[in-house]
């Protein structure tokens, strides 16, 4: 997924999409995509918080600032929204935002129309926030293509997935012309980049029907005739047998020479075959806690391990050394993975305005190995995406925490995944 900011997010809720998009890290390995922050197509009453170009679909997001954070939100659309059993009434009197999101969605169908762009499905996601814990949508508003949700990396990773369905995956010249509609003043980006992103690279829906026939036809060989057989009957016959008992007498001497070589082999060299033992490396201990070692992973392109905000700062102020270090530990009695960070750069004016921009909500972070081929061992799969998240900078050197549970879901306020994090970074530099 790569974030193209056009303007400033809409809702106070849009900081949380952005975050969410970026966490979602660069290239087609999630899900893939541009993501357009803040854009305002021509022909669109109002700027929305996000419109997302998926290979396979488009999002509309718009997002809804409520209150106070809910419990649980009854939202139809097409009629009145209830915060935790009360009518939601806004002051300007609208009592379902829903309605401008799907004006919003309805505008960017109607502009890609009146471009000739090829049609792709376009979902409409409402972002709700500061918080929702659960929201409640009919099923007929499901099925329009509507989703009202609190913007979590995992909530809106979802609801890609269920709306953008198209049946083959957009080449990078029609995203390219999808780009062109929506943001007419943004310049294009190169084939690469956006195969890179997930988009076809073939050249349309017929390159897989034209490219079989480059594939030659073996034709069956006439049957040989009768008198040819006749003539020859031994050749045919012999030569395998020949080659079958050539292959049986070198496997024979193999055998003779190893029984040679062993039989020569002294006695007393013999025994027990020994136990082969990993010893286990000692981990670190933090307030009492253990921290175990699992794998650290050295590195110097430090912006192809980044993304979001943080990797186009890299792009422009490369670090000098990325050392990413793995530990699985606890927090009371619950078992967490630590992803540990440290970057090194020029001096420490450079790593003060990195760390600077590491620290704002919604600018990406350093992603794990495993998105590099590098699995964390014993066949976990932690996902960073909720990471309690804490930095600190060292004189020219900045380090980067996230935390997660291994056996539960996580979320970025979690006191303990806070805290965690806040003990694991006085972990020891490896």
């Amino acid at each position: 997924m790569r974030l193209v900011r056009l303007g400033d997010e809409t809702s106070a809720v849009g900081a949380d999409v952005r975050a969410a998009l970026a966490s979602w890290g660069r290239g087609d390995a999630v899900v893939g995509g541009i993501a357009l922050i803040g854009c305002r197509p021509p022909d669109c009453p109002d700027p929305v918080d996000a419109i997302v170009i998926l290979p396979r679909g488009l999002l509309v997001v718009v997002g809804v600032d409520l209150p106070d954070p809910a419990m649980r939100l009854d939202a139809p659309v097409n009629g009145q929204w209830k915060v935790d059993g009360w009518p939601l009434v806004r002051a300007d009197g609208a009592v379902n935002p829903a309605t401008e999101a799907v004006q919003a969605a309805t505008a960017v169908v109607a502009r890609l129309q009146s471009q000739r762009v090829e049609p792709m499905p376009v979902g409409t996601v409402v972002a709700v926030g500061p918080y929702v814990s659960r929201v409640s949508q009919t099923t007929s508003d499901l099925a329009r293509g509507i989703r009202i949700l609190h913007p979590e990396p995992k909530t809106l990773l979802i609801a890609a997935r269920e709306l953008a369905v198209y049946e083959r995956r957009c080449p990078p010249h029609r995203a390219n012309e999808i780009l062109a509609a929506l943001a007419p003043n943004h310049p294009p980006f190169s084939p690469e980049e956006l195969v890179f992103e997930g988009f076809d690279s073939s050249a349309g829906p017929g390159l897989a029907a034209a490219s079989t026939l480059l594939i030659p036809r073996v034709r069956p060989q006439p049957a040989a005739a009768p008198m040819a057989v006749a003539t020859k009957p031994k050749r045919f016959r012999w030569l395998p047998v020949s080659a079958a008992m050539l292959v049986g007498l070198l496997m024979l001497a193999g055998i003779i020479v190893a029984i040679a070589a062993s039989s020569d082999t002294p006695r007393t060299t013999q025994g027990p075959k020994p136990t082969v033992t990993v010893a286990q490396q000692a981990g670190p201990v933090v307030e009492g806690v253990t921290y175990m070692p699992k794998g650290t992973v050295k590195d110097t392109d430090c912006q192809a391990r980044a993304f979001g905000d943080i990797q186009v700062w890299l792009q422009t102020n490369p670090c000098g050394s990325l050392v990413r270090t793995r530990y699985e530990s606890t927090e009371g009695k619950e078992p967490i993975a630590v992803l540990v960070a440290d970057l090194t750069f020029q001096d420490a004016t450079a790593a003060a305005a990195f760390l600077k921009v590491a620290t704002t909500p919604g600018t990406g972070t350093i992603t794990d190995p495993s998105a590099d081929g590098s699995p964390w061992p014993d066949g976990r799969k932690p996902i960073f995406d909720s990471a309690a998240y804490q930095a600190k900078q060292t004189g020219a050197q900045v380090r980067i925490v996230q935390v997660i549970w291994l056996d539960r879901s996580s979320s970025p306020a979690d006191p303990g995944l806070i805290a965690a994090a806040t003990r694991s970074l006085r972990l020891p530099v490896t």
